[in-house]
């Protein structure tokens, strides 16, 4: 099952019908469904998967309720994605609704079937990599936050190598002053 609420933030689509609001956000329900079977089955969870899709606010009392955390995004239940969160990303990440709400939904399944990048040694993000590859689709939750952590550390890097060689022409500029 796949619900989608409109975001609070579009409002026109208060009193539309369920097919108008996938319409005004150029998603299709039947192809995220047939996304959503293709993903459970590649990683090989069986059962019915809930999907709900809504603004941050709600996400954000979901998390803080079932979760305990007072953050927009991740899951709770089965999988509950923001709607403007992924728009958000999407654009940030030069890619379509459609395809980020589709990593997104690869990334739920696979916490669904038990896996946990915080805690394991690598393996989600190898199997997420090995799926977006076979599913096409861009870079995942865990790519980007590997960048992200990584462009932290060159800049963390650079900025402290910078300082080493300010240090370094100050120590060649005294010995310079003390031998003139």
């Amino acid at each position: 099952m796949m619900t989608l609420e409109p975001p609070r933030n579009m409002a026109q689509l208060a009193e539309a019908s369920s097919g108008e609001v996938w319409l005004a956000l150029g998603l299709s329900r039947a192809g995220l469904g047939r996304f959503l079977r293709a993903a459970q089955t590649a990683v090989g969870l069986h059962g019915e998967v809930a999907v709900l899709m809504s603004d941050d606010r709600r996400l954000r009392r979901l998390n803080r309720e079932f979760r305990g955390k007072d953050i927009v995004n991740g899951h709770a239940g089965d999988l509950a994605i923001s709607i403007e969160t992924a728009a958000r990303q999407a654009r940030e990440q030069g890619h379509s609704l459609r395809d980020e709400l589709r990593v997104l939904l690869l990334h739920g399944i696979l916490h669904l079937a038990g896996m946990d990048h915080e805690t394991d040694r690598g393996e989600m993000a190898e199997r997420e990599a090995e799926l977006r590859r076979r599913f096409g689709l861009p870079n995942g939750l865990i790519a980007r936050a590997g960048k992200a952590t990584a462009r932290a550390t060159a800049s963390a890097l650079n900025a402290k190598g910078a300082k080493v060689q300010r240090k370094v022409r100050k120590g060649k500029q005294t010995r310079r002053g003390v031998a003139a």
